[in-house]
């Protein structure tokens, strides 16, 4: 029998479980899978282990439902913004913070208002579009090493032609956009298969977006290890990102996705900053199996 306290938390929908925790030896890749049952758990998106670092303010390891461990979270660097303040991790007045990920250092900028976090801004890092980067088994112009997008990858699935955008933002992404309602795309059908296709050697995540406005997208995401998700922080990233090395967007873009708007900034060249605002759903304690 294992007893924790968890706090959970919600960035537009995407929730998480987030647990303080320096036990190595405790085994999250079983335990993540409890958690997150929706029936048998807590229910969540995913499990942040949040612990101290040498590099950081704090490292937080991201696991996913299926046990599995992702490099890097959006929703869950705002989350945890929000709560390093809440939990005392950092200091109240603190406007800036910063995180350990499997993907590298991110830095958080905190929106206080009355004592309270209000918005969360993380910098998310360069975009990264080599093949071996992402990693995708496809190649363009002169090979793996080409540093070019790509942009329009044909992905024969179920019956249907995709053309997919390969965006790295820490974890790997595949963009497809469309003309139709989103609703019409069976993205619970094709999102397994995409996610699971071969020429991903690390499975990838996928987002389905439609650009509405040059500073709109509404998108829905198929999440590597987890599933369809009310939104998905990176992946409102990496549609920012295709979108506008197509020319449909600017440097600024709300994506809109079924649990919230995300806000997503990029010059084209720096750091993609993502945006959003987190809610304290509840805390408990965990009564169960442990690993």
């Amino acid at each position: 029998m294992t007893t924790m306290e968890f706090t959970k938390m919600q960035a537009s929908g995407n929730d998480f479980v987030i647990i303080r925790s320096s036990d190595s030896r405790r085994n999250w890749a079983r335990l993540a899978p409890l958690l997150c049952h929706r029936r048998l758990g807590v229910g969540a998106d995913g499990v942040l282990v949040v612990s101290p670092s040498r590099k950081a303010d704090l490292k937080v390891r991201v696991m996913n439902p299926d046990g599995s461990e992702a490099e890097i979270c959006g929703n869950g660097l705002i989350c945890l913004g929000k709560y390093a303040v809440q939990a005392g991790v950092v200091e109240p007045i603190c406007d800036e913070m910063t995180v350990e990920t499997q993907a590298g250092v991110r830095k958080l900028k905190l929106l206080n208002l009355d004592g309270k976090v209000k918005r969360v801004s993380a910098s998310m890092g360069q975009p990264r579009f080599r093949p071996d980067e992402i990693p995708v088994l496809a190649q363009r112009g002169g090979g793996p090493g080409d540093g070019a997008p790509i942009l329009d990858h044909p992905l024969f699935v179920v019956n249907r032609k995709l053309s997919l955008a390969f965006v790295s933002m820490g974890n790997p992404h595949a963009v497809l956009f469309t003309t139709k309602p989103l609703d019409d795309f069976p993205l619970s059908r094709l999102g397994p298969v995409v996610e699971n296709h071969p020429i991903f050697p690390q499975r990838v995540n996928f987002e389905v977006a439609r650009v509405l406005t040059e500073g709109r997208i509404e998108a829905k995401v198929w999440e590597r290890g987890v599933g369809e998700t009310m939104s998905c922080g990176s992946g409102a990233c990496a549609i920012a990102v295709a979108a506008r090395l197509h020319g449909y967007v600017g440097n600024y873009v709300d994506v809109e996705l079924p649990g919230g708007m995300l806000n997503v900034e990029w010059d084209g060249e720096g750091d993609v900053v993502l945006t959003g605002s987190a809610e304290l759903v509840f805390t408990g304690t965990w009564h169960g199996a442990g690993g």
